[in-house]
């Protein structure tokens, strides 16, 4: 099995920088997955951010989780349990507007340090679009417009918990799936891991690393680049000791963005087109109720609701 991909992108600064992008390329194309070093996020900015994270959940979530836990019976489960996660999560929305400041239970200095977390997130994210435009043959700016909306795209966060699970055969943290989105960035636990991603039939660790960015590739951008670059079905497994840190950052279309592949990739293809064209939103709506399935039948249903249902005129990118 090959090395887990680790992108140090310092080096897209100096002469090695063609290898640098192949790298890059080569994790889009076989993994779905690769890890940022060198990222220009500040590790003190990210231990605030895990240290923070860390409190709130033992000050204001780990009971609700044991409550949650006793009321289900799930300290005495005997068979697989395929309809729950063994995590404790919540959400943050920051585009197109954020709601921060109407979360309930955060301290205020959590608040302030998650919008500068998230602001450089989000240009992080739109650095590395413009990586994958490069190296798609795409002009600059192309995957970030075709991911905007009227109102421009969504960006949101969810932080999760992972506490010790007495039955980690038989509860998953996260059930395997595919993320629904464009590009998601992931600052996850360097001391207790769990996130597997399936390579070639094989569950593959994604390997803890301090002061990293984990990327993977979401459903839209396997639409927009006509498959060339393919979303991956990943999970967490629940560990028996420790209590797993993860905070994930989804770079989505806007609810309105009209998704569909990109003409210059769809010419260079010998199948041509071979991804539907879609609203967002309504690839949300099918996501919500299929999230733990294969990809492939979503993409089918959104291929014959485009046969029946005609899109509204499509904004030249």
């Amino acid at each position: 099995m090959a090395t887990f991909p680790v992108i140090n992108m310092e080096k897209l600064d100096g002469e090695e920088r063609a290898a640098t992008m192949e790298m890059i390329k080569d994790a889009c194309e076989s993994w779905g997955f690769f890890e940022l070093v060198n990222h220009g996020l500040s590790h003190e900015l990210m231990d605030t951010v895990e240290r923070m994270a860390k409190e709130h959940y033992k000050k204001c979530m780990e009971q609700r989780f044991k409550e949650m836990v006793n009321s289900k019976g799930l300290e005495a489960v005997q068979n697989e349990v395929n309809d729950l996660d063994w995590e404790s999560t919540f959400f943050l929305r920051h585009l197109p507007v954020s709601n921060i400041s109407e979360v309930p239970d955060l301290e205020e200095e959590y608040r302030k340090v998650m919008r500068e977390f998230a602001g450089k997130l989000e240009k992080l994210a739109e650095e590395l679009l413009d990586l994958l435009c490069e190296n798609l043959g795409l002009e600059k700016g192309y995957l970030k417009k075709a991911l905007s909306g009227a109102k421009g795209p969504n960006f949101g966060t969810k932080v999760s918990n992972y506490p010790p699970c007495p039955r980690p055969e038989l509860i998953k943290g996260l059930r395997p799936h595919t993320d629904a989105g464009g590009i998601i960035l992931l600052f996850q636990d360097d001391k207790v891991s769990g996130l597997q991603l399936l390579k070639d039939g094989e569950w593959v660790d994604v390997p803890p690393m301090r002061h990293s960015i984990v990327i993977n590739i979401g459903d839209q951008l396997e639409v927009i680049t006509n498959g060339k670059y393919k979303s991956v079905m990943h999970r967490v497994i629940a560990q028996t000791d420790g209590n797993r840190m993860s905070i994930a950052s989804f770079y989505n279309p806007g609810s309105d963005a009209v998704i569909y592949p990109a003409q210059a990739l769809v010419e260079k293809e010998e199948n041509k087109e071979a991804y539907p064209k879609f609203v967002f939103e309504d690839y949300m709506k099918l996501y919500a109720g299929l999230k733990f399935q294969a990809k492939e039948p979503r993409f089918e249903t959104m291929k014959k609701m485009e046969s029946t249902v005609k899109l509204g005129p499509i904004a030249t990118i």
